[in-house]
């Protein structure tokens, strides 16, 4: 089950880099104001990893302790397609992930996010029964195991799965240790996949679809990227907060929303220099915390934002903190639209 952080923190953050090893990535952490991270913690385009020996997990969990930055979660190979109709590159995909688990799991990880998969032209439900089958090979292989997979909301792009939330839930629900998956919904693919988040009914209507298929506690991480393109684009491209087709109301409606408390966010965008545009993106996503536009301040949302939580291990209270204000948002007007199933 997804881990729930203490909502006395705002925990956003940044996928940063580890040049340099595992380890620097705390250091990058610091620098930008992070208050949780997500990483790869091997290259995410080869299928090899070098093992990690212990003395990388001990300087990387040191690290994460000095540093006072909460949750942190991994990203996982994007070779990995767990729909892969073909068998060699299905049980490689298989394999794959139960290394990107086996490390996160050494390294103390709270999560791996990882791309469904595409059905490359088998069609949507043998695709979806696919991953569904790998993923239950790849617990199997891992028992023990208690770093969730969260599979992340898709653009849409070919034949890629995960596009909808239906298509979210019919992955949680087919596979037999349900409990050890999340979703990660990162509001760049959501908003070029067809959901419009832009207003508040608009966001409204997207999580009561969202919750109409995937419970409130299978939340575990946020992708904040705005997006290059239009809504319902099917096109996966990042732009800076604010800075594209989706703008800023929207991360306000998100980050007022105290339903999601306690969640790791995370930015993905461009970084023409390495720390500067997560520092600015940063400062525009707090600047909107407690002033959505257009909608009262959620309730029970707190109005100054805390320390940083302490690094995992310190704090034995974490597991088991619900998330707050479960209450289902008001109904909205009709769903935007969204790409049909026999588009792909």
């Amino acid at each position: 089950m997804p881990i729930r952080y203490p909502a006395t923190t705002d925990l956003l953050g940044a996928h940063v880099s580890t040049q340099g090893g595992l380890v620097t990535a705390w250091h990058r952490g610091v620098t930008i104001g992070a208050n949780s991270l997500a990483i790869f913690s091997k290259n995410s385009n080869q299928w090899a990893a070098k093992p990690l020996s212990p003395e990388d997990v001990a300087s990387f969990r040191e690290a994460r302790a000095a540093s006072k930055i909460g949750p942190v979660i991994a990203h996982a190979s994007y070779l990995i397609n767990l729909a892969a109709p073909q068998d060699e590159l299905w049980q490689k995909s298989i394999a794959a992930m139960v290394v990107e688990l086996e490390r996160a799991s050494l390294l103390g990880l709270d999560g791996v996010v990882l791309h469904p998969g595409a059905h490359v032209g088998e069609g949507i439900d043998k695709g979806i029964d696919r991953i569904a089958r790998a993923l239950d090979e790849v617990h199997a292989r891992t028992p023990g195991c208690d770093v969730p997979i969260l599979l992340e909301t898709s653009a849409g792009q070919g034949s890629s799965l995960g596009c909808t939330f239906a298509e979210l839930g019919r992955m949680l629900a087919l596979v037999s240790e349900s409990g050890r998956l999340g979703v990660c919904f990162d509001t760049c693919h959501v908003f070029a996949s067809g959901y419009d988040i832009r207003t508040a009914d608009g966001w409204s209507a997207t999580i009561d679809e969202m919750l109409a298929s995937i419970p409130l506690e299978r939340v575990g991480a946020f992708h904040l990227n705005d997006s290059k393109r239009e809504l319902g684009s099917r096109v996966d491209r990042h732009e800076h907060i604010g800075k594209g087709h989706i703008g800023t109301d929207a991360f306000g409606f998100l980050l007022n929303d105290s339903r999601f408390d306690g969640i790791p966010k995370v930015l993905e965008t461009p970084k023409p220099t390495e720390f500067d545009a997560d520092i600015e993106n940063l400062r525009t996503l707090r600047a909107m915390m407690g002033r959505a536009k257009g909608e009262p301040k959620v309730k029970g949302q707190r109005s100054k934002q805390a320390g940083r939580p302490g690094a995992k291990g310190q704090m034995p209270e974490q597991a088991g903190v619900e998330a707050k204000g479960g209450k289902k948002a008001k109904a909205g007007p009709k769903k935007p639209r969204r790409v049909a199933a026999k588009d792909r």
